[in-house]
């Protein structure tokens, strides 16, 4: 039977959905190249580790009575750090034609040898979510997941794309966005007769399904798109009605919380605000995002006057990023106005994985129940033995 979204006289082309758009947060990685050092083959990070309290559900954990009060920091730690597939994963049916995120129409005939690449590596994590990851032949720098430890990396500088590797590789298709470069590689690309599908660039939580529909759309597969969304959704609607049970029920007794983005050798220290993704992340494990509060749109570099009228109760990181400051002690010297709000005098600060916590692929259920623990049970969290 011929896909529904199969080239043929007479059928339109499947259309992606959302307008092109560049996420502040993204923007930002690609420019500063910093997800860390770029790992090579066989250093991703291992599927399975050894996470405190891992086994126990979250509403079992020891819950903070004042979670704004707590003193110290966390990490928050994803017990399976792999990507688990959808039962009984469809094959291709192809070919088919999108039109993509940039209004291009592009015709997929052959996806056995698949490249998704992008800033925050969701697209990797997707066609391995679709049963589609034994097709997958490289990787950039941010697929961090086990599945892919592997393959051999395809991005330089950080963020950079390569032509030569991706070449070497023979892709039969490339799945990526707009946050990856420079724009002269992907022509290349095309120059050389492969297709290349530009998906939407937005990161949130919101947008997962766009992301997972736009890929499946692309390499063929469009019911296990919808299956894996339904998944993904029904897991999210799981674990977010567990963070409100744990959560403080006022609204004003809940942690104010907001996401800065730190690269020290580089000098970048950015305060995530509206629509950049940490805003969605933030109020999805129950925290008020006083970056929002203070009208603080996507990303720019953080001001003391910003921190000071935000206050925040506890900060969000990405762990290599704290890391880059010499951790909390190096932050606080860093940043002299983070040490006057109640995070800074608390030490309140949670770092995660800096290719999980902004992800939003098919994990993202597990990254914020990692993230909830981090937050509402701190003595019950983060990776065993540290």
């Amino acid at each position: 039977m011929s896909s529904p979204l199969s080239s043929r006289a007479g059928r339109r082309p499947f259309r992606f959905g959302t307008p092109a758009f560049v996420g502040a947060t993204l923007t930002l990685l690609m420019l500063t190249g910093c997800a860390g050092p770029a790992a090579g083959p066989g250093t991703a990070e291992s599927a399975q580790r050894e996470c405190v309290a891992s086994e126990t559900p979250l509403t079992e954990l020891a819950i903070l009575d004042a979670p704004r009060d707590w003193v110290g920091s966390s990490t928050a730690c994803l017990a399976d750090a792999g990507i688990t597939a959808i039962d009984s994963p469809d094959e291709p049916q192809l070919p088919v034609t999108v039109v993509d995120d940039k209004g291009t129409e592009v015709t997929v005939t052959d996806a056995s040898r698949i490249l998704a690449l992008d800033v925050s590596g969701s697209l990797a994590a997707t066609v391995f979510g679709l049963g589609l990851g034994d097709r997958v032949v490289g990787r950039d720098s941010s697929t961090g997941f086990a599945e892919a430890a592997g393959l051999p990396l395809v991005t330089t500088g950080g963020h950079q794309l390569s032509a030569e590797p991706i070449l070497g590789l023979a892709p039969t298709v490339i799945l990526t966005d707009t946050t990856l470069g420079p724009p002269a590689v992907l022509s290349q690309l095309r120059d050389a007769g492969i297709p290349v599908v530009i998906t939407t660039s937005k990161r949130n939580i919101d947008t997962i399904g766009t992301v997972i529909e736009q890929v499946a759309a692309a390499l063929g597969v469009p019911d296990a798109g919808e299956r894996l969304t339904a998944q993904v959704h029904a897991d999210l609607a799981a674990v977010q009605a567990d963070v409100e049970a744990i959560a403080p029920a006022d609204p004003a007794e809940r942690p104010r919380m907001l996401f800065l983005y730190l690269r020290g050798s580089a000098g970048v220290y950015y305060l995530f605000g509206e629509e950049s993704g940490a805003d969605a992340l933030i109020t999805s494990i129950g925290g008020r995002d006083v970056a929002g509060e203070i009208g603080w749109q996507g990303m720019r570099p953080v001001t003391a006057e910003a921190l000071v009228e935000a206050a925040p109760d506890l900060v969000l990181l990405m762990t290599k990023g704290l890391d880059s400051v010499n951790g909390v002690d190096g932050l606080l010297e860093s940043i002299p106005a983070l040490a006057s709000t109640p995070a800074g005098q608390n030490r309140r600060f949670v770092d995660m994985s800096d290719t999980e916590i902004l992800s939003f692929g098919p994990r993202t259920p597990q990254v914020l129940d990692a993230l909830a623990r981090a937050v509402y049970a701190p003595e019950q969290s983060g990776p065993i033995g540290e």
